[in-house]
């Protein structure tokens, strides 16, 4: 496949990356600042670029078969100004799927089901800046035609990949606190194969 990766200087980005070259499939990695991306591979394009350019992002877009997002809101609105953008240069190529990395906030609540995590007491985060913006971009793919899924990762140290998690769509998994970085990039990686969480929010946590 050919695979455009955005926020690929990430650290969910960046591994998402490196299993997909593993793989023998064509990346494309997005980025600010390609200095950035040490990785060397002859089916790695490295594209310089600003998400919220839309010429930019036009351009990353052509020949892709599907996109990753492991964009982060960096502070500010990057994620939901960036996403009609995306949306509409994945229309414009005919690109369907889009996999999303956003946040626990933005799953359902278990002790009040009908708002999110973020706006209820399971949230020990003071700020709510991040899983706000997260939000609003949860909202715009929703209202679009794409399949898109949002893995949603708990508090994410870099740890190692220990290959077993669980998964929970809508809600995050009962009690889970952690989920390291290799380990939410691959589940976020094999989702390109898998039609399981087509226009779903999935919880992922030991």
């Amino acid at each position: 496949m050919n695979i455009l990766v955005l926020g690929s200087t990430g650290r969910v980005g960046s591994a998402v990356v490196s299993n997909a070259l593993r793989d023998n499939h064509q990346v494309t990695a997005f980025a600010r600042n390609p200095k950035k991306i040490e990785i060397n591979d002859e089916n790695l394009t490295i594209t310089q670029g600003n998400v919220l350019n839309k010429a930019d992002i036009a351009q990353a877009m052509h020949g892709m078969d599907i996109v990753i997002s492991a964009l982060n809101t960096d502070g500010t609105t990057t994620l939901s100004e960036s996403m009609p953008l995306i949306i509409e240069a994945m229309e414009n190529e005919g690109i369907q799927r889009i996999i999303t990395v956003g946040t626990a906030g933005i799953l359902q609540s278990r002790t009040s089901p009908e708002i999110l995590r973020y706006q209820s007491s399971e949230s020990k985060r003071k700020s709510t800046r991040a899983a706000e913006d997260h939000h609003k971009a949860y909202d715009i793919l929703k209202e679009s035609t794409l399949d898109w899924t949002i893995v949603c990762p708990t508090y994410l140290p870099d740890g190692e990949k220990i290959g077993e998690y669980r998964i929970e769509r809508d809600f995050l998994p009962e009690n889970g606190a952690k989920i390291s970085v290799p380990d939410t990039a691959e589940f976020t990686y094999s989702q390109i194969t898998s039609r399981d969480y087509i226009k779903s929010r999935v919880g992922i946590a030991y």
